[in-house]
């Protein structure tokens, strides 16, 4: 039996519209011929969500009793019984009531895509396990309900449901997301408009890197090797001296300067195993790179040069900052330096900018590629 597929629409906050689109979804489908129902949809009293439901087939919920009270939740059960081709889920997050069939609604899903049934569904980015600290320090509030990152970075289809903070809020004014009692004090709080502005940021870049893993499956599984500079991605090359800080810095600077852009540091380890760097300051320039919000990166050859075009090209990265080589005149007479090779090997889709480690302190660069870049830097100065 082929397994189904799954929709996620992914939201930054709550009121955005993705159970609205969800059931925009499923009446198009509907229209098309598609056999669906609702498996579970929750509208919190929203007069425009609840009539996008209406005139869609949608199976009854199960009542279970916890601690005296009684509860409504999907029956997972029904929905398998009834095997349309499409079912909508709402809330793919939420924790179900104890003696449930799962513990997570997640976990429903999945029993219905083994089934053979599509599902669409929805979640906020707050709900994302890896993101939950991050959203408690922006908002003061702990999510209680997570899922796995995993579960909704597989999806075969991610739909970024976006709005900006201030027309969140003139919809919230409006009465459209919560009842009257309750806007002044979300307005006040939770949907406060940097509070809405940085978890649209967060989901905008979450979602983009969930793309580029798509991007770079597809390409993987296409023999593609040549890179596709969808953005800036910057390399910088540590050979574990005293130099790595001001690359790392510099890198980061330049990375900085345009709209998505990120920056890697790799150091290569000889083959043979010998220690020919200082594993301290190595230790400590990891630590720069993961505070600047860069990745550390070590792989092993006994070419460094070509170890690092070989990540560069895995990677995709657009630009590759090292250190000059400090050799004397005899050496560089007779052997190459390992930026030479750099700039050799990169051709002309990776530019390479080499740093004399005196000069680099204050600022002066030295410009061993002349392929020309917007994002590459101008007359000697980066800023600082």
């Amino acid at each position: 039996m082929p397994q189904g597929t799954l929709r996620v629409y992914l939201g930054a906050a709550p009121g955005v519209g993705k159970t609205y689109d969800m059931l925009a979804e499923g009446h198009r489908r509907a229209d098309r011929g598609t056999d669906v129902v609702v498996g579970f949809v929750e509208d919190y009293g929203r007069t425009l969500t609840r009539r996008m439901a209406e005139g869609l087939e949608t199976v009854p919920r199960r009542t279970l009793t916890y601690r005296g009270s009684a509860f409504t939740e999907m029956d997972p059960d029904a929905v398998l019984a009834r095997r349309p081709r499409l079912a909508l889920v709402d809330e793919l997050a939420h924790s179900n009531v104890p003696g449930s069939r799962h513990e997570k609604r997640w976990q429903d899903v999945e029993d219905f895509l083994a089934a053979g049934i599509d599902v669409i569904s929805t979640v906020n980015i707050q709900h994302l396990e890896s993101l939950n600290d991050v959203v408690e320090q922006i908002t003061g509030i702990r999510q209680h309900e997570t899922i796995p990152d995993e579960i909704v970075r597989r999806a075969d289809q991610i739909e970024f449901v976006d709005m900006s903070a201030e027309a969140l809020r003139r919809r919230m004014a409006h009465g459209n997301v919560y009842p009257p009692e309750k806007i002044d004090a979300a307005l006040a709080h939770y949907f406060r408009a940097g509070n809405l502005t940085a978890l649209r940021e967060i989901a905008l870049l979450w979602a983009a890197d969930r793309v580029e893993e798509a991007l770079l499956r597809y390409r993987r599984d296409h023999a593609i090797h040549e890179p596709w500079h969808t953005r800036e991605r910057l390399l910088v090359a540590l050979s574990g001296g005293p130099e790595g800080d001001t690359l790392i810095r510099r890198a980061k600077r330049i990375a900085a300067r345009g709209a998505g852009g990120e920056f890697l540091a790799v150091h290569v380890r000889p083959g043979d195993g010998l220690a020919g760097s200082s594993p301290h300051l190595l230790a400590d320039q990891r630590r720069l790179v993961e505070e600047l919000g860069g990745t550390f990166h070590t792989v092993t050859g006994d070419e460094p040069a070509r170890a690092i075009l070989a990540l560069a090209r895995e990677v995709d990265a657009t630009q590759i900052v090292v250190g000059a080589t400090r050799r004397s005149r005899l050496k560089q007479l007779v052997r190459r330096g390992m930026d030479e090779i750099l700039i050799e090997g990169s051709g002309d889709d990776i530019d390479v900018y080499v740093v004399t480690h005196a000069e680099a302190a204050h600022g002066r660069w030295l410009r061993r590629h002349t392929r020309t870049r917007e994002s590459a830097p101008d007359d000697g100065s980066d800023g600082s």
